[in-house]
């Protein structure tokens, strides 16, 4: 039985003539889970040429979500490996009418697009593994594996220290509250608790003020 999703989108692909560029997109949105380079390619034209306002959407993001079902980080997903594989490829690569059957795929084209953006991969090493990434009998998951551990993502930054305390102030009263709210928890350890939760509060405001 076809979802909620599938069949909206069969509706908007049988309302839409056929042989338009709306159309085609719609075709390509159905299937986009085993050619996603032929959805990321069509994307990309239509947020450049600003397509969505022709069709009455006032942004990119809305038209992604409301006629296609994309969410707007699936759409930057698709839009920037697409983007990744048009700049270090050749036009006629892009141009193959087997080109979105035969890319790379998608899970491998968007870590080597993050390390792209994080200065990590030059073009010069994408060429040197190139043929890996386009060879089909090599796993995804490998390759994937691969490449997450040779381009890794830097480590978060640790959030402000009067943000954390904050958060540990949140955290103490929501306990106490948890505590005192319980049954089986003796008065003495939820008095302790709350009393815990207060100290936190202070510190929390005196680290805010300071």
């Amino acid at each position: 039985m076809a979802t909620a999703v599938e069949a909206d989108l069969q509706n908007k692909v049988k309302s839409v003539p056929a042989g338009t560029f709306r159309h085609t997109i719609l075709v390509a949105a159905k299937r986009f889970k085993s050619t996603w380079a032929e959805l990321g390619k069509l994307l990309v034209q239509v947020r450049d040429e600003a397509k969505y306002e022709e069709w009455g959407y006032e942004s990119f993001e809305a038209y992604c979500l409301k006629e296609l079902h994309i969410r707007k980080q699936t759409a930057l997903k698709l839009t920037r490996s697409f983007s990744f594989l048009a700049k270090h490829e050749e036009p006629e690569v892009l141009k193959d009418e087997e080109f979105p059957q035969r890319a790379p795929a998608f899970e491998v084209v968007e870590v080597l697009a993050d390390a792209a953006d994080r200065g990590q991969l030059s073009p010069s090493e994408y060429r040197s593994l190139r043929d890996s990434i386009w060879n089909p009998e090599k796993p995804t998951t490998e390759l994937k594996k691969e490449f997450a551990e040779r381009f890794p993502k830097p480590a978060p930054e640790a959030p402000p220290e009067n943000l954390q305390v904050r958060r540990l102030a949140q955290a103490a009263r929501k306990l106490a509250s948890e505590l005192s709210g319980c049954r089986k928890v003796p008065s003495a350890i939820a008095e302790r608790a709350s009393a815990l939760a207060e100290d936190m509060e202070e510190l929390a405001a005196s680290v805010t003020n300071a």
